[in-house]
């Protein structure tokens, strides 16, 4: 088994031992509230960083960002779950669209 099918096969059985009763019961409720975890949990990410200019710096505090990272992936990976895609389909789209952007480039995109 290869790293991202062991990341999968992690994620469903941790699926299968959560309470669900308040999870979205259809796909597209699903995929919403999944994208909502997604984008709060970017926001704990960049929260970490010094993105604010008009305040003193902190020390980036990198064992942090990497647990909000995997929190991002956790939701992604249940989310492609969702949507019925297996590692070698994320393989197959992550292909089709890094060609996508490597094609963007070098046009100046």
């Amino acid at each position: 088994m290869d790293s991202l099918e062991t990341i999968f096969s992690m994620q469903k059985w941790l699926a299968d031992m959560m309470d669900l009763s308040r999870y979205p019961k259809n796909t597209e409720d699903r995929i919403s509230a999944l994208s909502t975890a997604i984008i709060h949990e970017a926001v704990e990410l960049q929260r970490l960083t010094a993105w604010k200019w008009w305040k003193k710096p902190v020390a980036f505090d990198e064992a942090a960002a990497r647990e909000e990272l995997i929190d991002i992936w956790h939701f992604v990976v249940q989310a492609s779950i969702e949507l019925g895609m297996e590692p070698q389909d994320i393989l197959a789209e992550y292909k089709k669209k890094n060609q996508v952007n490597q094609d963007r480039q070098k046009s100046g995109y």
